[in-house]
């Protein structure tokens, strides 16, 4: 497989506020397009063989002002599905439980049209993605881009290097930033974390 860039979406309200954003489709805030556009020559510096993007608003539009085109909207690019904790910040989940660690823990159940995700469950949808990034860089050349969300992409950067899915704890994610993971000496690396222009 070759290089896979990953860019989590610029800021939003809830983001901003620290609210679980999982199936609600909150728009970008200025500074979360100015975010996204700021991430332009980065972008530009690299040949693009096929970009995919979360079906939600903030994804797209973040695929939109860095300018990537033919852009593949994935639904299994979107964002955990909170169940009852979306919303919800951090703080307040832990009033009620003091050692819940979405990670590990997983969400509440919430209503049927988003009754939350285990861990496993965001892992296989991660595996799914990245069998179809592989497939991509097999019909193309150039780089495959995958512009989603925080707790997903750090779900599926485990899932890359052969982690399990509560690893992606160990990858903490900026708004309005580029990863990129490559290989070396045919295993899975990080090649770049959290990256701006300046940075």
């Amino acid at each position: 497989m070759g290089d896979l860039f990953l860019v989590r979406h610029g800021e939003t309200e809830w983001s901003r506020s620290g609210r679980h954003t999982g199936l609600t489709d909150v728009p970008l805030t200025d500074h979360g397009r100015d975010q996204a556009r700021r991430l332009v020559p980065l972008i530009r510096s690299h040949r693009i063989g096929a970009a995919f993007a979360s079906p939600l608003q903030r994804a797209r539009e973040t695929a939109e002002l860095i300018g990537l085109h033919d852009v593949r909207v994935d639904a299994d690019l979107r964002e955990w599905d909170y169940g009852g904790y979306e919303g919800i910040t951090t703080v307040e989940i832990h009033r009620s439980r003091p050692d819940w660690f979405l990670f590990t823990d997983g969400v509440a159940p919430g209503p049927p049209d988003h009754p939350g995700e285990t861990p496993e469950q965001v892992g296989e949808r991660a595996d799914r993605v990245l069998a179809r990034a592989e497939a991509a860089f097999a019909d193309t050349e150039g780089c495959v881009v995958l512009v989603a969300h925080g707790h997903f992409l750090r779900v599926l950067t485990a899932r890359y290097l052969r982690l399990p899915p509560s690893s992606g704890a160990l990858f903490q994610l900026a708004t309005g930033t580029l990863c990129r993971l490559g290989t070396e000496h045919g295993r899975p690396v990080i090649a770049a974390w959290n990256v701006r222009p300046g940075s």
